[in-house]
């Protein structure tokens, strides 16, 4: 018993001893010789070492359709630099934008070149819609949202089986019409802008009711308040991509497929049957024509309408 008694004391006398040699060595450790890298790997990583996120310089020059914005107004101001924040901070939002563009402004820009509207009302589109055929809570439909009565009112075909609001050339067209119609009225583009997305009969409203003559002197709603100034900070920063942080290059925009047209004047059965003549599948179809609505066009007037085909090659599957 005496024995085991010792035994344990010399093995405890031990594990002292070790420790402390231990805790000396590593008081000791950092100080290496001259030439040997100390590798610290406890050391917390923080997001600022290597991510800024910066006020942004607003341009003197900011205007909108050529239109100058009052940048000595300090209100004016805190409204156009929230816009260029939110924009420019949102970089998944600004990436697709940047790409989109790309692809569709091409098609927009002839357009508002040739019924004389200022080019950056393809910026609008952008913040109607983000280039995308979508629809709002109160139905306004298509890249340029528009109502259904005010489709109508233009000349677009609007039903269950055919609506042109989604039909880029002919709802920018509408929307052409709408604007200089507008301009007409008001003999400012800021103000056309506006009424594009409040309603004329809102705008004329504001302006009797507040006493004022421009966009910039009027209380708005949070939406239409806030509406040119997202137009301006979108139309910078799809403008200068590079100057606020965003590296895209052109392999990485989006690209319109070629097309080539077919007249139909008849009804079509079976638009997956009529997509498969031109070695297509009714997805893709419909991709290049989304203003057909339903799998079918019932065209019992013989209207004749206009659809896009691919050319063959750009597409998974096409033959």
């Amino acid at each position: 018993m005496k024995i085991l008694k010792n035994a344990l004391m010399l093995l405890g006398v031990f594990f002292v001893v070790s420790t402390l040699i231990f805790a000396v060595q590593s008081n000791v450790e950092p100080q290496r010789d001259a030439g040997q890298d100390v590798v610290e790997n406890d050391v917390d990583k923080n997001v600022a070492d290597s991510y800024r996120i910066s006020a942004i310089d607003i341009p003197e020059d900011l205007n909108f359709a050529g239109e100058v914005v009052p940048q000595d107004d300090p209100e004016i101001m805190e409204r156009i630099d929230r816009e260029f924040l939110v924009n420019t901070y949102w970089q998944s939002n600004a990436l697709l934008l940047i790409k989109r563009a790309h692809k569709y402004f091409p098609i927009i820009e002839p357009i508002l070149a040739k019924n004389g509207i200022p080019d950056d009302f393809k910026y609008l589109a952008v913040a109607e819609s983000g280039l995308q055929n979508v629809v709002s809570h109160a139905g306004a439909t298509g890249f340029w949202q528009i109502m259904k009565a005010t489709g109508r009112e233009y000349g677009l075909e609007v039903n269950s089986n055919v609506d042109e609001r989604y039909h880029l050339e002919k709802a920018t067209e509408v929307a052409c019409e709408y604007l200089n119609r507008h301009y007409k009225k008001y003999g400012s583009w800021t103000l056309t802008a506006a009424s594009y997305n409040a309603g004329a009969g809102a705008i004329s409203k504001y302006l009797g009711i507040q006493q004022v003559e421009d966009y910039y002197d009027l209380l708005l709603g949070q939406e239409t308040g806030r509406y040119v100034f997202r137009i301006m900070a979108i139309k910078e920063i799809l403008s200068h991509p590079e100057k606020y942080g965003f590296v895209v290059e052109e392999k990485d925009m989006y690209k319109a497929v070629p097309t080539f047209k077919v007249q139909v004047d008849e009804p079509v059965l079976s638009f997956a049957d009529f997509a498969q003549k031109y070695e297509i599948n009714y997805k893709i179809l419909k991709r290049h024509n989304p203003w057909l609505r339903e799998p079918h066009l019932n065209n019992s007037s013989r209207k004749k309408y206009t659809v896009e085909i691919p050319y063959k090659g750009y597409y998974k599957g096409a033959k």
